[in-house]
């Protein structure tokens, strides 16, 4: 990897309205109303129309599905069907508080009369975990789950209908309903009882108890949004630039790092607001611009937190011939050069000599602005789906281990540098310039660079953060 940086220069003019916009972008998007822009939230599609009437304003032409938008199915695990039920002894219990069957259960009625005591076949069989529990307890590798499925496969072949487990230890078991659980369905029913109930219905080891039983487990979908603009000037080719706008709403998806853990709101300002905001004003600056050499994509992407949802599904279902496609320019997390000691990443831009000549050169109009590139665009955000596509990436941001808020609820508005959000638009729409002047910027010796150490179509939390720390070691 190798990094050209400048150091500081003569200070170019601000643009006090580029940046005023900047600010009004940042403060809608980040706003407690739009209540962490979660995927497949009223939030995400506030922030959605928002986007849309932006590129509307600015004169994109609407190249989603929907107009603007392009609409996708999340897959957002399992969920308990509200069919389900469980009675015994005409007493209906409460899905969720009194018992939940497992995620591995199938679409089942039982009516029987089993005996708490007794195993028959063909009947549903009771199963007390806490003897299991106790003989464990010290047992860092045991695995109640696995140790239930297992058991449960082992019961049905000696002619269990369905089990149902309950805890009358003092061992907190933890077991609750794993929407994210892709185990293989099994062929009876598993159900857990909470121990208040537990104790109601099965202290009498005796009783023979009258139960019913339903079942119904299906996958829970949620729709994401892309919002899609585009300049046609009549070019053989299209330059596509991008920013995610979704990010954690209130942690619910588990990718949150607030250490006080009770669901609150993400705003996301940094994360990816800063992004999207410099993608607005980048429309607004190319479509009165003279670079009519190319055509233009602009591409709001959803989903993004969750595994680059949106950006893969654009690229398997484009509102464009992908084979006319430049390459892409993404920009993610582009509001903290201040804590990123006034540095700005383009990374995937070292894999070609052109590209990173311009940018130094360029980068010396800025003052204190450094622009490192690397020959590795890595990974952790949506430029990653296009080079799983075949065309080349730039990937921009201001850096993650340096910004103490990320994925936090303190992520807002009033901690952006918005001048710092100015100059990476600013080097980005100078870059965008320079390419459309040159044909030979991404040639296939840049592109297996920029390419190199693998492709990755899902990065998870983790490994973004580590993705990112490690370019910022960048020297």
């Amino acid at each position: 990897m190798f990094a050209a940086c400048s150091g500081p220069k003569n200070v170019a003019k601000t643009d006090t309205q580029t940046e005023d916009n900047l600010k009004t972008h940042i403060q809608y998007l980040a706003d407690d109303k739009l209540e962490g822009r979660r995927t497949g939230t009223k939030g995400e599609e506030l922030a959605m129309q928002y986007i849309s009437n932006q590129f509307k304003e600015i004169g994109l032409l609407p190249k989603g599905t929907e107009y603007y938008p392009q609409s996708f199915i999340v897959n957002d695990g399992k969920q308990i069907d509200s069919i389900t039920h469980f009675i015994i002894n005409d007493d209906r219990l409460e899905t969720g508080k009194d018992f939940f069957p497992f995620p591995f259960s199938p679409d089942v009625s039982i009516e029987a009369l089993p005996a708490m005591a007794v195993q028959e076949a063909e009947m549903p069989w009771f199963f007390d975990l806490k003897e299991t529990l106790e003989e464990n307890k010290n047992n860092p590798h045991f695995d109640l789950p696995d140790y239930i499925r297992t058991n449960a496969k082992k019961a049905k072949d000696k002619g269990a209908s369905a089990i149902i487990l309950y805890n009358s230890s003092a061992i907190d078991d933890k077991l609750v309903f794993d929407k994210k659980d892709r185990s293989e369905q099994l062929s009876i029913p598993v159900l857990y009882v909470a121990k208040a109930t537990a104790q109601k219905y099965f202290s009498d080891n005796a009783a023979t108890l009258n139960i019913k039983i339903r079942i119904g487990i299906s996958e829970k979908k949620r729709i994401g949004y892309n919002v899609i603009g585009y300049i046609d000037n009549k070019a053989a080719n299209t330059v596509i630039l991008g920013a995610h706008y979704d990010h954690l709403g209130y942690g619910e998806d588990g990718n949150s790092r607030h250490a006080a853990h009770e669901p609150a709101i993400h705003n996301g300002a940094d994360d990816n607001a800063s992004g999207t905001a410099a993608l607005i004003e980048l429309a607004r600056k190319l479509k009165t611009s003279k670079a009519t050499n190319n055509n233009y994509l602009f591409i709001a992407f959803s989903g993004e937190e969750l595994g680059l949802y949106g950006s893969k599904y654009f690229t398997e279902n484009p509102t464009i011939d992908l084979k006319t496609a430049n390459y892409m320019i993404n920009m993610d997390m582009v509001g903290y050069a201040h804590t990123y000691n006034y540095k700005i990443a383009a990374l995937g831009a070292g894999s070609s000599d052109a590209a990173e000549s311009q940018l130094l050169e360029i980068s010396q109009k800025y003052e204190s602005y450094a622009v490192e590139t690397t020959e590795r665009a890595g990974g952790g955000s949506d430029h990653v789906a296009f080079m799983d596509a075949g065309i080349p990436g730039v990937f921009f941001h201001t850096g993650v281990s340096n910004n103490p808020h990320y994925h936090r609820t303190s992520d807002t508005a009033e901690k952006i540098h918005y001048e710092g959000m100015q100059a990476v638009a600013k080097i980005v729409f100078e870059l965008v310039l320079d390419i459309s002047r040159s044909a030979d910027f991404f040639n296939e010796e840049s592109m297996a660079l920029a390419f190199s150490g693998g492709r990755q179509s899902f990065i998870s939390p983790e490994e973004r953060i580590q993705s990112c720390h490690d370019l910022q070691h960048i020297h």
